[in-house]
């Protein structure tokens, strides 16, 4: 069953009950709140996911709630669970959603063991996988969005899984984030896309969400071999320019954006080095949406 099929009404229901047992790539979420705009969210944005029954297995259990204190009554705020564990500060209740979207992203980032995680963006095309690791304000989720309208396979906004084993790569297929100007961006560049109502003055900024494409959502436990690794900046006027990256300086810019290099040690180490065997890497400056879809466009054929 999927979460379409649910109606808005069956998907409050579970969420209120047992959970909602979410399939997001590999991975089974158990999410409960009575928050409407959680249910909002999530039956805006996952009506393709698949749905489990309450006594499968999940992966990760989520559940946010306002806090038990009288700020219930008096500027309503919401915290996020995992495993019945406060682990973020409360925010402000119509902040709930995106919350859900952090606080997934952080269960990933802090339990997942059996793969390197990596903070990065991640499309498939042809069969071969792009990675984009990239620190917050880089404009690599515009990018993401971009690319995921204009003929790649979206396999990851936030959390790159890389098989420790062979390098392949995978991804949630979950929802791509925008911030501030991006939003708008995408709306105008990507004319099917399908954005939810933004929500405004979070620590982000005003935060929206793009919907996974339906393909990328029913394909998202494929792995792909990697093929290239690309660090993007966007910079206002700047020229396009695809730049070469050293293997060395590849090697440490992914250490530097993997969230369990430390966990993993070695096996982490390895893996990296074998992820920078297997692809060419670059340095990625743009500005101008239309020349970067080029660009890829141009590296996807062989020509760049």
């Amino acid at each position: 069953m999927r979460v379409s099929e649910l109606g808005h009404a069956g998907l409050r229901r579970r969420l209120s009950a047992d959970g909602l047992l979410l399939a997001t790539g590999p991975f089974v979420t158990r999410i409960r709140s009575r928050i409407p705009s959680v249910a909002e969210g999530i039956n805006s944005l996952y009506p393709d996911c698949e749905v489990h029954n309450a006594d499968s297995f999940y992966d990760f259990d989520c559940e946010l709630r306002p806090p038990r204190s009288l700020r219930r009554f008096y500027r309503p705020q919401v915290v996020f669970l995992s495993d019945q564990r406060v682990v973020f500060k409360p925010l402000p209740r119509h902040q709930a959603y995106p919350m859900l979207e952090w606080g997934m992203n952080w269960c990933i980032a802090s339990h997942v063991q059996n793969r390197l995680v990596l903070h990065a963006a991640a499309l498939e095309r042809n069969g071969r996988a792009l990675i984009l690791p990239a620190p917050p304000g880089s404009g690599k989720s515009t990018l993401c969005a971009a690319l995921a309208s204009h003929g790649w396979r979206l396999m990851t906004d936030e959390s790159v899984l890389v098989a420790l084993d062979t390098a392949e790569i995978s991804g949630p297929a979950r929802p791509i984030s925008l911030k501030n100007a991006s939003i708008n961006v995408i709306r105008d560049f990507c004319s099917e896309a399908n954005v939810n109502t933004p929500v405004h003055d979070t620590l982000k900024g005003t935060v929206a969400h793009m919907r996974p494409p339906r393909d990328a959502v029913e394909r998202a436990r494929q792995r792909a071999p990697p093929a290239w690794v690309v660090f993007p900046r966007f910079r206002p006027g700047a020229d396009t320019r695809l730049i070469d990256r050293a293997p060395g300086e590849a090697f440490m810019g992914l250490v530097a954006n993997a969230f369990n290099y430390a966990a993993l040690g070695g096996r982490a180490f390895h893996a990296i080095g074998d992820l920078v065997d297997r692809t060419r890497a670059f340095d990625f400056t743009y500005s101008r949406l239309d020349e970067a879809m080029a660009t890829f466009e141009a590296l996807a054929d062989g020509r760049q």
